[in-house]
């Protein structure tokens, strides 16, 4: 699973180096470095192709009928692109995707399970600061869904 909290540069080419976490995650858990990189309105997300196909099977049970999916859809799916890192562990961030998230010298890749996240460091820094203020009752909303979990591994 990818964990943590990595800042990384971006070089003249528009590369990062993914973490060797990260890397050997998709090399035990997936087998392939093979990755699609699309936006949402904060940070790109990064997942690997698995994981990546799973989400498209979710996304076509959004009916065509609902205009809020169709937009959804052409936020999200029209800027997806399929990555590769090189042989260095560099993966290139597709410029359009770089410009529409205002990423320019430094990111933070944050770690998300089955995906990734890569964030302008100021941009999250200013997301940390209002999830700390609202923390409990963040907790407050996802303590069921944790208390479910919780009980449905215990029997």
């Amino acid at each position: 699973m990818f964990r943590g909290r990595f800042r990384h540069s971006i070089d003249e080419k528009g590369r990062i180096s993914l973490p060797s976490k990260f890397r050997e995650v998709l090399r035990v858990r997936y087998g392939t470095e093979s990755l699609v990189v699309t936006n949402i309105p904060e940070c790109l997300v990064v997942y690997p192709v698995v994981e990546w196909k799973k989400m498209e099977e979710a996304l076509l049970k959004i009916p065509f009928t609902i205009k809020e999916g169709r937009e959804f859809l052409r936020y999200f799916l029209g800027s997806a692109e399929e990555v590769e890192p090189d042989k260095q562990g560099r993966l290139l961030l597709p410029q359009s995707l770089r410009s529409e998230i205002k990423l320019d010298r430094e990111v933070i890749l944050l770690g998300m399970l089955t995906y990734f996240e890569i964030w302008n460091p100021q941009v999250l820094e200013e997301r940390f600061k209002g999830i700390k203020d609202s923390f409990e009752a963040i907790l407050g909303v996802i303590h069921p869904y944790l208390a479910e979990e919780n009980r449905s591994g215990s029997s």
